[in-house]
C-alpha cells in the first residue's frame, strides 16, 4: 500500500548512531519524499530535531516535538501544550533533598541547574545547549514569563528515581504523562498530548490514520504505532511495543527504517 505520511520517532528508531541519520537514510528517504511527507516525532527539542530535517531535505515539513506538546511548522507553533508553574513548583518541591535535578524545557530553551555527564550526553547526541541555571531561577522567570514547561526530564539517582517515580504517579498522575526511560531518567509531559494527538491535528482532510505509517521503538510510541496504517517496530524496540506493531524491521544500528522503506515503499 502507498502511503501518504510517514511519521518517525529519531533515537532509537531512524537514527543508526546517537546523533546522527546514516546516508543510507538520506537516500531512501530521498526516494519517497516528495509523494509522501516526512513527518519526525520526538521527545527531542526543536534544535535538536532542525539539524536532521536539514540532513533528510525535508525542512518544507512540520515537526513533533516534545511528545506532541509543541508542533512546529516553518518556526511557527501550530500547537503548544505546557506543563503549568504551579504543577512545576510540586515537583520541584517533592525533588528537595533528593538526588534529582530538573531539566525544564520550553520551545527552543533548555535549563539545567549543573553539568553532569548526563546533560554533556544530551548536548553531545541533540547538539542542543542548555542554559546552566539553578531550578528556582528559572521557574521565577517563567512565572513573571507566564510560561510553563513543554518537557521535564528529571535526572536522578536509581534509588531517588525508584521513590519520585510513585509519588508523582500518585500525586500528579492525573495531570502528566511520567515515563521512566531508565534506571536514572523520568520523563514528564502534559497529560493531554501524544505523538498521536499532535499527528492528527496535523492531518488533512483528505487523510486519515490509515495513509500513515509510522516507526517507533519506545512506549511514549505505543498509541501512535497502534492507531496508524502501518504500525513498525525496529528490532530493538521494547517487546511492548513490537506487540502493538503490524510489522518489525532490524534495529536502528542497522538502518531498520531504512531498510524497511527500500524494501516496501519504494517503487
Amino acid at each position: 500500500m502507498k502511503y501518504k505520511i510517514l511519521c518517525s520517532d529519531l533515537d532509537g528508531t531512524l537514527l543508526s548512531s546517537k546523533s546522527d541519520v546514516s546516508e543510507y537514510a538520506i537516500e531512501q528517504i530521498d526516494k519517497i519524499k516528495n509523494d509522501t511527507k516526512i513527518i519526525l516525532v520526538s521527545a527531542r527539542m526543536p534544535s535538536g530535531m532542525h539539524y536532521i530535517q536539514e540532513n533528510l531535505g525535508i525542512t518544507n515539513q512540520p515537526i513533533i516535538c516534545y511528545n506532541g506538546a509543541l508542533v512546529l511548522a516553518d518556526n511557527t507553533a501550530l500547537a503548544s501544550v505546557c506543563i503549568p508553574i504551579h504543577i512545576l513548583n510540586k515537583i520541584n518541591n517533592l525533588c528537595e533533598g533528593l538526588e534529582a535535578d530538573l531539566g525544564l524545557y520550553y520551545n527552543n530553551e533548555w535549563y539545567v541547574p549543573k553539568t553532569t555527564l548526563r546533560v554533556e550526553k544530551e548536548t553531545k547526541y541533540t547538539k542542543s545547549i542548555p542554559t546552566l541555571q539553578d531550578t528556582q531561577s528559572t521557574l521565577n522567570n517563567w512565572e513573571k514569563r507566564n510560561i510553563g514547561a513543554h518537557k521535564i526530564m528529571l535526572m536522578c539517582s536509581k534509588s531517588s528515581a525508584d521513590f519520585l517515580m510513585p509519588s508523582l504517579q500518585e500525586k500528579l498522575g492525573d495531570v502528566l504523562n511520567l515515563y521512566r526511560s531508565n534506571d536514572t531518567l523520568i520523563e514528564i509531559a502534559p497529560k493531554s498530548v501524544s505523538k498521536l494527538s499532535a499527528i492528527k491535528l496535523l492531518m488533512k482532510d483528505n487523510e486519515s490514520l490509515t495513509d500513515i505509517i509510522a516507526f517507533g521503538d519506545n512506549y511514549n510510541d505505543i498509541d501512535m504505532l497502534k492507531n496508524v496504517g502501518c504500525g513498525v517496530a525496529v528490532a530493538n524496540a521494547r517487546e511492548e511495543v513490537k506487540a502493538v506493531s503490524n510489522d518489525i524491521t532490524l534495529e536502528n544500528t542497522a538502518d531498520g527504517v531504512a531498510h524497511y522503506i527500500a524494501k516496501n515503499l519504494v517503487n
